[in-house]
């Protein structure tokens, strides 16, 4: 259907969101004709302070959380400061092999040189401030992160206004407001953002460049700048190069709005048929031709940097080189397969903390211990299940879900389940487009809703507060070197 269509129907199917303009009394004009105009609900200045305020929010509660040691000194996993140092010595291998304080973890041994293989965007950030500093040491690498974390969930605030405006979601400015900070506090993006090392530093850029382009990849009407987007999160976190498939689907439904719009009727074959009778395929093609120049110009550069150092063109790889323990499960079932689904989905989806025996919990020790594979993720966010049952599905409702599910497939098809972890933070690729999926569910949120809530954020703020903290906290924690062990043993 076209968007005029959607938007009649969100209004037909909720007058709340008419209604409560059309009947607001005399008195409450008054009190907003008071008000500066930057302060004025519904104007973009009041929406951008309403945003700057998350993103505070985020920061100081992401620090308080983080700790002294995080926020004043260098992460011992500070690999992109140290690719950063290694540009600017004109190399891409590390001068002087890896840091002792690195323990050897995740860097990729080829002809003799140290290297690092992951997906290098974020390294692009902190270049000039490692140039300032002087060295990776010198550089606060998880101090930075922090202040990048904040991003995500300030920007989700205002793609849920978009949609508001556009008459898809039917919630106010404070329930946007609540929504974007139970993603930031309510999903395993709390302990991700306050870790600062390699791995949860991917997770926090491209949390930020997902927003962005979601924010941009509405209607598909900035396709170059959606595409740029989309290369900087693929060369952040690998997933989002599959984010491209929401552009696509926006990019049909907008190239048949010439045409009647998206129909409505019939069987799923009957109207893809008709789908594709109605797109306009230049239209489509002039939305998609800007967006993949950037994408393409990204694999050309990550092309040239593997044939550089691995001497493939594959702008894919890197990862196989690793020097870790596990390797030779990589040799043999490489680094995506068949061979990992049924570990992966297990972990996401029946990962439960661990209960001793009665009786046998010796003294002074935590009542229940969490497999370092992590938490389920229905466990830590128990708010997806709202997902599942929809006032109203749309195209964009589908097009959001078909695109977090290929996402999902993709990281389950991994050879890592995300170890070590809190909860399932590989969900952190696509937890956007969930959440941008509960604003357009339509439900009411009852009761049930607000206590799932607040289990998310009191399980969310135990995972910031103790994963990797060492001492006591550790105690929490059930670590074991092999990763074969994903249950609790009989």
């Amino acid at each position: 259907m076209s968007e005029t269509e959607i938007q009649e129907e969100t209004q037909t199917e909720h007058p709340s969101s008419t209604a409560t303009t059309s009947t607001t009394s005399e008195k409450e004009r008054e009190s907003e004709s008071t008000l500066p105009r930057w302060l004025r609900p519904g104007t973009r200045a009041r929406r951008r302070i309403v945003a700057l305020g998350i993103y505070l929010a985020c920061v100081v509660v992401f620090a308080i959380v983080a700790g002294k040691q995080r926020i004043a000194e260098h992460t011992p996993f500070n690999h992109y400061a140290l690719v950063a140092n290694a540009w600017l010595h004109g190399r891409q291998d590390l001068p002087g092999g890896a840091p002792h304080y690195a323990q050897g973890n995740d860097f990729a041994e080829f002809e003799g040189k140290t290297y690092i293989s992951f997906p290098p965007f974020p390294a692009v950030l902190m270049l000039p401030f490692v140039a300032i500093a002087g060295s990776p040491e010198a550089f606060r690498d998880g101090q930075f992160i922090i202040w990048l974390a904040g991003i995500g969930p300030a920007l989700l605030f205002l793609i849920l206004e978009k949609l508001r405006d556009q008459g898809r979601s039917e919630w106010g400015e404070t329930f946007n407001a609540t929504l974007a900070l139970l993603f930031a506090f309510g999903t395993v993006y709390f302990f991700t953002a306050v870790q600062g090392t390699v791995w949860f530093a991917a997770h926090v850029v491209g949390v930020g460049l997902a927003a962005a382009y979601m924010l941009v990849a509405i209607d598909a009407k900035r396709p170059w700048l959606a595409g740029l987007l989309c290369a900087c999160g693929w060369a952040t976190r690998p997933t989002l190069l599959l984010t491209s498939i929401f552009f696509a689907l926006e990019a049909v439904r907008v190239s048949c709005e010439a045409k009647g719009g998206l129909p409505a009727e019939g069987t799923f074959v009957e109207r893809a048929r008709e789908t594709l009778r109605r797109l306009d395929a230049g239209a489509f093609l002039r939305k998609c031709i800007p967006f993949a120049i950037p994408i393409l110009g990204a694999f050309a550069i990550l092309s040239w940097m593997n044939s550089t150092r691995f001497h493939t063109a594959s702008p894919f790889a890197g990862h196989e080189f690793l020097g870790i323990r596990w390797r030779p499960r990589i040799d043999k079932w490489g680094l995506f397969g068949y061979h990992y689904l049924a570990k992966n989905l297990g972990i996401m989806l029946t990962s439960l903390p661990w209960f001793p025996p009665a009786g046998t919990r010796p003294h002074g020790a935590p009542p229940f211990q969490i497999n370092l594979h992590g938490l389920a993720l229905w466990f830590t966010t128990p708010l997806y299940f709202w997902l599942f049952r929809p006032k109203k599905a749309t195209w964009l409702y589908g097009s959001l879900a078909v695109t977090a599910v290929v996402c999902a497939l993709m990281n389950a098809l991994y050879q890592n389940s995300g170890w070590l972890q809190f909860g399932y933070r590989f969900s952190n690729d696509y937890a956007i487009l969930l959440f941008i999926m509960l604003a357009l569910s339509g439900r009411k949120p009852g009761l049930a809703f607000q206590v799932a809530a607040i289990w998310g954020i009191a399980w969310n703020l135990f995972g910031a507060m103790t994963f990797d903290r060492g001492g006591p906290a550790a105690q929490y924690y059930f670590a074991e070197g092999t990763q074969s062990v994903v249950y609790q043993p009989d």
